[in-house]
C-alpha cells in the first residue's frame, strides 16, 4: 500500500512513470493470470473454463462526489460494483483492468490513495490488476474497470432464466445505501450554507458504509455450492429493486408479485428514512447501489435456504400475463415502476 506524505505533481511522473509507480508492487496472485502490467496486452490462461467479462465506468460528478467521498473508498467501491456483476452470474472474478481519466488537480499522494483502495479491494477477494490505461481529462475523475471471471460453462446463471412459481429472493438488507447517501447530501448541503458547521454523521456508521464503501456478495458464490443451489436465474441490485426485478422478469418473459412485508431492511435503514420523511419502502425499491444479489430458485429447492440469515424470500414469479406486481401490507396490490438510476432519464 501507498504512505502519502507529500504532495507530487502528476507531471513530474509523466503517464508511463504514473503507470509504473502505481504498479509496481503488483503481484499476481491467480495461475491464470500468465502476464499482467508490463506488456501490450495480458495474458490470461482459463483452461477450459468460461470467461465472464463485465465493465463498470465511475463518473466525477455523476455517480461520486469528492466532497464526501474519500478517494480509498472510492478506489474499494470501484472495485466492488464490478465484481458484484461477474459474482450475478455465478461465477469467479479473477482479473481487472483499471482505466483512470485525471485532472491536474490530483497530485500524485492523491492517486495512491484511489489506489490503495482498488488494491484493498482486490486482495480481499484475490483479484489480480493485469491493465489498464491512465489519460488526462478536463471535466474531473473518471474511473473504468472491466472484470474478468470464469464459471464452468454449467454453473453460469442468467437472468432470463426464471421459471413460472420460482421463488424470489434477495441477499442482506436493502436501501441502506440510498439512506446513506441522502444522510451525506443533507450534511453537505448544511455545510455549503454554513462551513463553520461540522458534519453530523455519529451514530449512521452502517448506512454510510453501505453507501462509501459496498461489499460485493463475493461469499454468496461458494454458499451456494455447499448448499448445492443453482440459482435459475440471477442479477445484481445496483439500481434498486424495481428496475432489477423488471429487468430480470422482462428478460425471463415472466411476471411476479413482490410483497412488501418480507423486504428485508436494517432497521437503521428503516429509522433515517423515516427522518427524511421517506417510506422506508421506497428506499428499498428505488434507491440503489446495495449490491445485494436478487435471485430466483425452483420451489423445490426453498429448505436448502430455510433459515439462511443471509437470504430473504421476498416473492414468487408469476406468469407474464399477471404482470409486475407489489403486494403492500395491507393486501392493496399496485404496479411494480423502476425509479431507480437511469444515466440518461431528463430531469
Amino acid at each position: 500500500m501507498f504512505e502519502n506524505k507529500t504532495t507530487t505533481e502528476l507531471h513530474t511522473l509523466g503517464e508511463f512513470g504514473l503507470i509504473r509507480h502505481l504498479t509496481a508492487q503488483i503481484e499476481l496472485q491467480q495461475q491464470s493470470s500468465v502476464r499482467g502490467v508490463g506488456d501490450d496486452a495480458a495474458v490470461i490462461d482459463n483452461a477450459g473454463m468460461m470467461t465472464v467479462v463485465s465493465t463498470d465506468m465511475l463518473v466525477e460528478g455523476v455517480h461520486f462526489d469528492l466532497s464526501y467521498m474519500p478517494l480509498k473508498h472510492l478506489g474499494y467501491k470501484a472495485v466492488m460494483v464490478n465484481l458484484s456483476d461477474i459474482y450475478a452470474m455465478n461465477a469467479t472474478p479473477r482479473q481487472i483492468t483499471v482505466s483512470l481519466a485525471l485532472s491536474s488537480k490530483f497530485p500524485i499522494e492523491a492517486v495512491e490513495e484511489l489506489y490503495n483502495g482498488i488494491y484493498a479491494a482486490c486482495a480481499k477477494w484475490k483479484v489480480d490488476v493485469v491493465g489498464g490505461d491512465t489519460t488526462s481529462s478536463k471535466s474531473g475523475l473518471v474511473i473504468s474497470i472491466t472484470a474478468i471471471g470464469v464459471a464452468h460453462k454449467d454453473e453460469l446463471v442468467y437472468r432470463t432464466t426464471a421459471q413460472e412459481k420460482d421463488l424470489l429472493c434477495v441477499t442482506g438488507d436493502l436501501g441502506g445505501a440510498y439512506a446513506g447517501l441522502l444522510l451525506l447530501e443533507r450534511e453537505k448541503e448544511i455545510y455549503k450554507s454554513n462551513p463553520g458547521i461540522q458534519p453530523d454523521l455519529e451514530g449512521n456508521d452502517y448506512i454510510l458504509e453501505r453507501q462509501l464503501k459496498p461489499e460485493a456478495r463475493g461469499d454468496i458464490i461458494p454458499m451456494f455450492k455447499e448448499m448445492g443451489l443453482k440459482p435459475t436465474s440471477m442479477i445484481d441490485i445496483s439500481d434498486g429493486l424495481a428496475s432489477e426485478v423488471l429487468h430480470l422478469c422482462k428478460e425471463s418473459g415472466v411476471g411476479c408479485n413482490l410483497y412488501e412485508e418480507k423486504f428485508p431492511i436494517d432497521p437503521m435503514t428503516f429509522e433515517r428514512a423515516r427522518s427524511f420523511n421517506l417510506d422506508p419502502t421506497t428506499c428499498v425499491l428505488n434507491g440503489g447501489e446495495d449490491y445485494e444479489l436478487l435471485f430466483t430458485i425452483a420451489l423445490g429447492d426453498y429448505e436448502k435456504i430455510k433459515g439462511n440469515p443471509h437470504i430473504t424470500t421476498i416473492g414468487h414469479v408469476t406468469n407474464a400475463a399477471a404482470g409486475y406486481n407489489l403486494i403492500i401490507r395491507d393486501g392493496s396490490v399496485y404496479p411494480i415502476t423502476a425509479q431507480g438510476w437511469d444515466a440518461f432519464r431528463k430531469e
